[in-house]
């Protein structure tokens, strides 16, 4: 399996590389920051084959860029894991959030994605080749959380993503899901807790606790070898069925109930 997981130098991104590494995947690791990429790539070798590109999922010709090296160091790509991080003002609520906020939400969590699912499917179409893409999300999506409005908002598309690339092109061995996670402990979580607990004049552990732990009645984040084991799976031929779908993998956290 050949795959490319953007933003994947740290945080979700990585873990969920590591993890397909474990797996005998063959993976593209990407990143705008070089240094950090230079890093994961040290560290992430010792599981399996690892790639990088440098890629500012802001810049379409980086987009561009990332499909066509990847493709060359692979030779072929078999599915794309999206994930991003997050925009630069959040946590912020919505009456903070300005013009150039949202423009850079849109860009970030509804653009990119959807121009890589473009260049993916169009090439997947062109070769005759089948294709899987994984959309990493989140549950906030289903059950807002107002400091991540911008995020929430824009990022709820790729449910609708999902389910339109599985019906179009599905015929074809082209499918796609919208993973929508709860909370897992990465630097990101951390640093928009610490932000939010310092407006709030409060310990960063009585936060983490109360907005994180005490949200799952597991009363813990997710573990990366359950995303892993996860995120394989989709990949794999047994996952074909469910094409389109929105898999929830959240401890419990959110309350919300589709009928």
């Amino acid at each position: 399996m050949r795959v490319i997981v953007t933003a994947s130098s740290r945080g979700i991104g990585f873990n969920v590389a590591r993890e397909l590494l474990k797996r005998n995947a063959r993976v593209v690791i990407s990143s705008r920051n070089s240094e950090h990429l230079k890093m994961a790539e040290k560290e992430l070798a010792e599981f399996g084959e690892v790639q990088t590109v440098k890629a500012n999922l802001y810049d379409q010709r980086e987009l561009e860029n990332l499909v066509k090296t990847s493709w060359e160091l692979l030779d072929g790509i078999d599915a794309l894991i999206w994930n991003a991080g997050n925009v630069r003002c959040e946590p912020c609520f919505l009456h903070e959030a300005t013009y150039m906020d949202w423009l850079e939400a849109a860009a970030l969590h509804s653009v990119a994605p959807g121009y890589l699912t473009t260049l993916l499917v169009q090439t997947w179409l062109e070769k005759k080749m089948k294709g899987t893409l994984v959309y990493l999300n989140s549950v906030s999506v289903k059950e807002p959380m107002p400091p991540l409005v911008l995020a929430d908002v824009t990022r709820a598309g790729l449910i609708q993503l999902a389910k339109s690339v599985s019906r179009t092109y599905g015929k074809y061995g082209i499918r796609a899901y919208s993973v929508l996670l709860g909370s897992f402990d990465t630097p990101g979580a951390r640093e928009n807790l610490r932000k939010l607990a310092e407006e709030r004049g409060e310990p960063f552990e009585e936060t983490w606790e109360r907005e994180v732990l005490s949200r799952t009645p597991l009363h813990r984040t997710g573990r990366w070898e359950e995303l892993g084991s996860l995120v394989a799976f989709l990949l794999s031929e047994e996952a074909e069925y469910m094409l389109g779908s929105t898999v929830v993998i959240d401890g419990a956290m959110t309350r919300a109930v589709d009928i």
